[in-house]
């Protein structure tokens, strides 16, 4: 009994190292970020997303105070 509990757990952990391997060999690296050349001539640019305006919030509150729909007598206190 002893023993096949050995092979099964010797099993196991090849798996586990098996798929830990696998997973590193397939895993993409990340590709790095594309470099941006500019001329001597040329000034740096930023581009920005569409600006958006606000507003002041209202001074009342406008949901009203919520109440329960049923009520339950409280319970006996000893």
């Amino acid at each position: 009994m002893l023993n096949m509990k050995l092979v099964a757990g010797g099993v196991g952990v090849g798996a586990v190292v098996a798929m830990g391997a696998l997973g590193a060999v397939l895993a993409e690296a990340p590709q790095p970020a594309p470099a941006q050349v500019l001329s001597q001539d040329e000034e740096p640019t930023m581009t920005l997303p569409e600006t958006t305006t606000s507003t002041t919030a209202a001074t009342e509150v406008e949901t009203p105070v919520a109440t329960p729909e049923v009520t339950a007598e409280p319970a006996p206190t000893p």
